[in-house]
């Protein structure tokens, strides 16, 4: 049996079956096209499995000023108009190269409907046009932004979370450090299947590098846009495994896919925010991929994702 057939038997029956029908569409990979074209093909394809999109009390296009003038894109979501609602700040995914706030529009809507609070998601800058450390920049501009104006949104200032998924959820975890550092009181750090090694090279890189959602060449061209040199993927703000110390950062949840390269790195982190003294609460959902929490109408997994970060959410700030 070939290595893609044994880890394709781990996965379950449902996302055999998304993968089956992925490779039926017989799309070019994300990775031989342009960034541009490829953040067309991501969006189009965003939403194909994705549950519902739930109704809100309040959807609110924002504008976040960054330290060089810039002026980002972000969405506020809520589930009610009541004022003091404790407020998330998301970073979506897509390899610091494509995504938007449009491809992760219905999972900032069930995690804000599903948790009761508020949610933030951001539009930072992407790559190759924006290369490191834009995003970290742009993440933690919009986070020191948000503590400083989340009363005049109606949110909180005293209950703030960062949380991510992918490339969005190693910006997250960058802005729990920046924010300890700061003294800005954070009470959870969201991670799904977060980025967090320097060189893609623990074991789950190889053992899921061909033929599941995310290919070995799709993280190379990905980071090849990004990050161009060792001082760069080696720097803690790419790679917040090698961040210096993560003592006294916000409690973590960590929600990885057993089926995914990244799954590695994801207990990594885990592991090095626990033996720092951090709460961590680890979840790996089993038989499926990254990008799995965008499938929420193919795949149950997903749906237990979501309540189960909601839960952490709610939790954290207090709600329960």
């Amino acid at each position: 049996m070939t290595d893609l057939h044994i880890h394709r038997t781990r996965l379950t029956p449902q996302m055999r079956s998304v993968l089956e029908r992925m490779a039926r569409a017989g799309h070019p990979p994300l990775h031989t096209r342009t960034p541009q074209e490829a953040r067309i093909a991501y969006q189009a394809g965003a939403d194909v499995l994705e549950v519902p999109k739930a109704a809100l009390a309040q959807v609110e296009d924002l504008q976040i000023p960054t330290r060089d003038g810039a002026q980002l894109p972000a969405r506020l979501y809520a589930p009610s108009t009541d004022k003091g609602l404790p407020v998330l700040l998301y970073t979506h995914g897509g390899g610091f190269t494509i995504g938007n706030i449009a491809t992760h529009d219905i999972l900032c809507r069930e995690l804000a409907r599903l948790a009761g609070c508020m949610v933030v998601s951001l539009d930072y800058r992407l790559a190759p046009e924006h290369r490191f450390p834009t995003a970290s920049n742009d993440a933690w501009d919009a986070l020191q932004w948000l503590a400083a104006n989340a009363e005049r949104l109606g949110a909180d200032p005293q209950r703030l979370a960062v949380g991510g998924d992918s490339a969005g959820g190693t910006l997250a975890a960058v802005n729990a450090i920046l924010a300890r550092d700061a003294g800005l009181p954070l009470a959870l750090q969201l991670l799904i299947y977060p980025g967090c090694a320097a060189h893609q090279d623990t074991p789950s890189h190889a053992t899921f590098a061909r033929g599941l959602v995310l290919e070995e060449p799709a993280i190379s061209w990905f980071f090849g846009h990004y990050v161009t040199t060792r001082e760069e993927r080696e720097d803690w703000r790419f790679a917040p495994l090698l961040a210096p110390d993560v003592e006294g950062v916000a409690p973590a949840w960590i929600g990885l896919a057993e089926c995914d390269p990244l799954v590695d790195e994801g207990v990594d982190y885990a592991d090095k925010l626990r033996l720092a003294g951090v709460p961590v609460d680890l979840d790996i959902y089993r038989g499926v991929t990254h990008e799995f929490i965008k499938m929420g109408r193919a795949i149950p997994e997903a749906r237990k994702a979501h309540a189960d970060a909601a839960r952490a959410l709610r939790q954290a700030f207090h709600l329960e």
